[in-house]
């Protein structure tokens, strides 16, 4: 009887288990493009404060783009998959969505650190 009982808790956690939404991406590769976000969007104020650019036109323009490029994007990523999530009755996990918002902006940026170098 005690093995009965164990195997049906066994086949009930692995129920459990399947039906909890789990994410493909790892947190460590999420928080590592939030990090390469930062830096890719901070890595060009430097130079132009080199260059001789005024200070305050350099932190306007970074008061904007940083909190663009590291909040902004992977927010409207997350909302864009609740959205689906909620009218569509998709899957898609928050923090994979966040990682792909994070993934956009570092291409973003780097297409941009391309085209204007």
């Amino acid at each position: 009887m005690t093995i009965q009982t164990n195997t049906q808790n066994t086949n009930l956690q692995s129920e459990s288990d399947h039906s909890k939404p789990r994410s493909l991406v790892p947190k460590g590769i999420t928080i590592g493009l939030a990090v390469f976000a930062l830096i890719l969007s901070l890595a060009g104020y430097g130079f132009r404060l080199i260059a001789g650019h005024e200070v305050s036109e350099v932190m306007l323009h970074a008061a904007v783009l940083v909190p663009a490029f590291v909040v902004g994007i992977p927010l409207l990523f997350w909302l864009g998959s609740r959205a689906f999530n909620k009218f569509n009755g998709t899957h898609i996990a928050g923090w994979n969505a966040i990682s792909l918002g994070y993934l956009t902006s570092c291409i973003s940026l780097l297409w941009l650190m391309g085209t204007y170098s």
